[in-house]
């Protein structure tokens, strides 16, 4: 397939290596067409968790697959960086985009920036400001290396700013998570049928997801969230990282998860399918952050810190592994309906669904137009 910025076949490097990537890249891998490179570093190896989104998102197979996935964070960052480089030795991309805060962003990052290839980094400008979590470590540096940082929110652009930042290195364009969200989303027959394959009644299950190490690592906090879980009136429906179940297994907690509905974890269009439908959510996870915002539903975020500010106060509650996450669950429980009429008035701060596209045009005016000298990005012909 061609694309429509003029960009020679495979002279984009998309690098990824996870699921949250692969869903907001998306688009962003359609409308590049032929123009992709896509390098899979394989830190999420699993087919479950990854190879089968390449299919349910309609997207081909990377054209390189590192395979440096199920090692440590360092070994993870500098074996990809290896292995890219070898790649652009061979083939120099025009530039790089990279989505997030992984490991393999930053490997994607380094590795560019080490061959003078211009990266454009999506979702750029969030912050954190907790230096316990990689992450913050991983997109702090890849924003300071970007020569395009796409930011999705004014805070995120503030952010950028305040760190020094030129103004000309960031654009303000939305999240792409909202076009996947609204493309995807199943329709109402769907869902339907979604809760009764998984045996909850539609407004009356929560649903939750657990994968941060702050809290599945730490045998306290893991014990007090699933016994919090455990505890309230309405089925908790609980898909489960392979990492989770095994060390759920591993503190001995198997008497919890018995309470629970714990299932394997689920295909993302029908894990979209079943947050519209849930009376609430539990999780750990940045994405689903973002996505109770486009599709109405109230969180409770359970993380020492966030970097997505803009739900908290909204959609969102933050809590802390320790706190008392069953209470403020049964504060929203006695008036479901009532919470979700009011969020459903409430805008989501993510943007319209036009961000992939804000980006690529972005980035093609870089390099074809006359800020690309200036950018010290390469011409076009």
């Amino acid at each position: 397939m061609s694309n429509p910025y003029g960009f020679p076949k495979r002279s984009i490097a998309v690098v990824l290596g996870t699921r949250p990537e692969i869903i907001k890249l998306a688009h962003i891998i359609r409308m590049l067409g032929d123009a992709a490179w896509l390098i899979h570093t394989g830190q999420h190896y699993d087919p479950k968790l990854s190879g089968s989104f390449f299919d349910e998102l309609s997207l081909p197979e990377p054209d390189e697959f590192l395979e440096v996935g199920g090692t440590s964070r360092g070994n993870q960052i500098g074996e990809a960086i290896r292995r890219i480089d070898a790649l652009f030795e061979n083939r120099l991309p025009l530039a790089m985009i990279a989505q997030g805060d992984t490991n393999a962003v930053l490997a994607g990052a380094i590795a560019s920036n080490a061959r003078g290839v211009p990266i454009n980094h999506i979702e750029a400008g969030l912050r954190s400001f907790d230096r316990a979590m990689p992450e913050e470590h991983n997109r702090v540096l890849t924003d300071h290396l970007a020569d395009l940082c796409c930011a999705p929110t004014d805070t995120n652009v503030t952010n950028l700013l305040g760190e020094g930042i030129a103004a000309e290195r960031v654009m303000k364009t939305g999240n792409t998570i909202v076009e996947v969200v609204m493309e995807l989303l199943p329709d109402q027959a769907a869902r339907q049928q979604l809760c009764s394959e998984y045996d909850v009644e539609p407004g009356a299950f929560v649903l939750s997801t657990l994968h941060r190490p702050e809290n599945v690592d730490d045998d306290a906090n893991y014990r007090r969230i699933l016994t919090e879980l455990a505890q309230l009136p309405v089925p908790v429906l609980l898909p489960l990282h392979p990492r989770s179940v095994k060390r759920a297994q591993e503190h001995g907690l198997g008497d919890l998860l018995a309470r629970l509905q714990v299932v394997e974890p689920i295909g993302y269009r029908a894990f979209l399918g079943l947050q519209a439908e849930a009376a609430l959510l539990v999780s750990d996870s940045g994405g689903v952050q973002e996505e109770c915002s486009i599709l109405k539903r109230p969180l409770i975020v359970v993380r020492n810190s966030t970097e997505r500010p803009e739900v908290i106060g909204t959609f969102a509650e933050r809590l802390r592994p320790g706190d008392e996450i069953g209470a403020a669950c049964i504060n929203i429980l006695r008036d479901v309906a009532g919470v979700h009429a009011r969020l459903a008035d409430i805008p989501s701060p993510y943007g319209d669904g036009s961000a992939s596209r804000r980006s690529l045009e972005a980035l093609a005016e870089r390099l074809t137009g006359s800020r690309g000298t200036r950018w010290g990005m390469p011409m076009l012909s």
